[in-house]
This record gives structure tokens, sequence and C-alpha cells, in this order.
């Protein structure tokens, strides 16, 4: 029997569209049984609505943490999910959540574990290989099992070498290009219950091969 995935997003709902896609071509053993957004405009939210799928909005606004990641895992709780996966989701979630789904919450992060933690990490990355810091990011999916912000245990991860005459949207355009790539290959390990995939170096859009 195919996997049960709710997938909380806050934003445009791409690695939300490319995860669908996969779904539907049974590239992951799973379907997509409901979207959850904080934001009300959310594009995901339509993704979710155009495809047939259960969608919810639940506004955080003003309400205290705990209160209102209680009334989210009652909303997802609902949906029995085998995963719940955070693409693009932009609130950092409490264990009055994260405790209602133990090892069960796959996060998606655009840098390399223990680099750019947290809210703009592309911008950040960039900014450090324009300076000669670094010359490569990343992105990485990984557990979320407590309140810590993008260090939970790593499930997969890619590294994206940085090109120093590139702009800030090129790189994000790449990032974003690895983000939906990785998490697709995650999720397929972990719905048809095999090890994750092998932690890979490079890209092939970045290395030439």
């Amino acid at each position: 029997m195919p996997g049960r995935l709710v997938v909380l997003a806050s934003g445009s709902g791409s690695n939300l569209a490319a995860v669908m896609a996969a779904c539907d071509e049974g590239r992951i053993d799973a379907e997509v049984v409901a979207v959850v957004s904080d934001r009300q405009d959310a594009y995901a939210l339509e993704r979710a609505r155009q495809a047939g799928i259960t969608r919810h909005h639940l506004s955080g606004a003003g309400r205290d943490r705990r209160d209102y990641d209680a009334e989210l895992a009652e909303v997802v709780a609902a949906h029995d999910p085998d995963w719940v996966v955070l693409a693009g989701w932009m609130r950092i979630l409490t264990m009055a959540f994260l405790g209602r789904f133990p090892d069960r919450v796959v996060n998606l992060h655009p840098a390399l574990p223990g680099a750019f933690a947290g809210i703009r990490a592309i911008e950040r990355a960039w900014e450090a290989g324009q300076s000669g810091a670094i010359d490569r990011t990343g992105v990485m999916v990984h557990l979320v099992p407590d309140e810590g912000v993008d260090d939970g245990p790593v499930l997969g991860t890619v590294e994206i070498e940085l090109r120093p005459d590139e702009t800030l949207a090129e790189l994000t355009d790449r990032v974003h290009a690895v983000e939906h790539s990785l998490l697709v290959d995650v999720l397929d390990s972990l719905t048809r219950r095999i090890p994750t995939p092998a932690t890979r170096r490079g890209h092939r859009e970045d290395t030439g091969e």
C-alpha cells in the first residue's frame, strides 16, 4: 500500500509539485494526502486544489507557538500520515507538534549540514561565495526530532559548486533544481523502507559529468 504524505508548505510549493509528480509517476511509493499552509495566499494551496488534494490553511499569526502546533498536529494527524514533509515550511516547530510524529518529520534545507541554518540560506551562501569564503554549498534532507534549527539526523545531501560569475538568481535556480531531485530520492527511499541515498558530492549540472 502506498505511503501517506502530508506536506507543510509556506510558499509557492515548487517542491510540493515535484513530490506530487513523482508520486503520480511511481517514483515515490506514496501519495500526498493533504497539504497544510500557514499562509492563506501560499500557491502551494492552489497546487493542492488543482490536484484534488485536501488542503488546510492554519494561520499562526498572533498565536502562542505551542498552542498553534498542538492544533496543527491535530489537523495533520487526522490524515494518518506515514511521513510529514516540510517543504518550504517557514515556522520552527515545537515539541507540541514534533512529539506527535516521532522520527516521521522530514525537512528540506538549501544548505549543507552545519552551514547556514535558518532563513536566507541560499543568499548567505552566495554572499560567502562571492567573498571567497567558501567554494560550495548544497542541499540536505534531514529528520526533525526536536526544536533545533536545521540540525537533525541527515538523510541525504548534494553538494553544489559555487560559480564566481553567477548571480544570486542563477544560484537559486540551481539550488531549487537540486532540492526537487534530492527530496524525491529521499522520500522514495523512506517510503520503500530501504536505506536512504548515500551522500552525493556534486551534481551533474555542476560537474559536467
